[in-house]
């Protein structure tokens, strides 16, 4: 149960609402992150954004990649609530339950390209209380391997996006 009363439908303002309504007539319910979003409609629109830029719209990352990021951020910050969601989403979006799986066990698990375990090592690294001591040569190092600058900062902004997420769902409680 949550720390704080997270509002139902028709508690939400109408452009909201307008949002909440898809969902609902497609899954029944809105999620708790969806409600504790609706409480501040300024809120609930910035990270609608952020969800649709980062996540939802085809970017220079693959959907694969996205997710694995989705999943190994919302575990490292001990999110279990979004870990739960985003085994769902990587499903949906075609990863094998073998693969979510190898992302559950860590980078080092997974079976891929040391290209691929150093952008989520980098992402995990960057994730942390002491990002501020990543230097430039890690940077240039995901370059040399193929990483274009901007799926450098695409992948560190959906970094950003889950420390941002995870923390909104572990202080409030959701999933519990």
């Amino acid at each position: 149960m949550a720390h704080i009363k997270l509002p139902e439908f028709e508690d939400m303002t109408p452009a909201i609402q307008d949002k909440a309504r898809p969902i609902l007539e497609k899954t029944g319910k809105l999620g708790e992150i969806f409600k504790l979003l609706a409480i501040d409609e300024k809120v609930y629109f910035a990270t609608d954004v952020m969800i649709q830029k980062y996540l939802l719209d085809e970017t220079t990352l693959s959907y694969n990649i996205k997710e694995a990021i989705a999943l190994l951020i919302s575990k490292e910050n001990g999110c279990k609530m979004c870990v739960d969601v985003h085994k769902s989403i990587a499903k949906m979006l075609g990863l094998s339950d073998e693969r979510i799986a190898e992302i559950l066990q860590g980078v080092d698990a997974i079976n891929s390209d040391n290209s691929e375990k150093a952008l989520l090592n980098f992402c995990i690294k960057a994730s942390g209380k002491e990002n501020f001591k990543i230097l430039k040569e890690e940077i240039d190092t995901l370059k040399e391997m193929g990483w274009s600058d901007i799926q450098i900062i695409e992948a560190v902004s959906i970094t950003g996006y889950f420390n941002y997420i995870n923390t909104l769902s572990n202080v409030f409680g959701l999933g519990e």
